[in-house]
């Protein structure tokens, strides 16, 4: 059965760093390409960060040189280290895989349940 389970969310002031966690199971996470999303309160999902199966990775212009997505194949586990934080990175933040060796940019196939970030001024 093919599970993404986040971890990692939680409060702290503008500035301050968090590392999300994503342990996945039932397939292998390095071989799809794997995405962190995330929607604050009133907005839309939006797409934060990608990692495709051959380690390339994109991210959304508004976190570049903060947020940094990685992998460790050992543990089948995706990550996301989201440092200087903003009052505006407050949101839920999912994990996600697409069913492809390379990100597509589009709708994601499987998601965890989410991980709440808030950041206070």
């Amino acid at each position: 059965q093919v599970q993404l389970v986040e971890s990692g969310g939680g409060s702290v002031q503008a500035g301050g760093s968090l590392r999300l966690s994503c342990a996945a199971s039932g397939f292998t996470a390095s071989n799809y390409c794997m995405g962190w999303w995330r929607q604050a309160p009133g907005k839309e999902r939006e797409g934060v960060a990608a990692i495709d199966s051959d380690g390339s990775t994109s991210y959304v212009d508004s976190v570049k040189g903060r947020f940094t997505i990685s992998q460790d194949n050992a543990k089948n586990t995706l990550y996301l280290q989201m440092n200087s934080l903003k009052p505006e990175d407050t949101a839920m933040y999912y994990c996600a895989a697409e069913w492809a060796r390379h990100c597509s940019g589009g709708v994601m196939d499987h998601w965890g349940k989410g991980t709440l970030v808030t950041i206070s001024s």
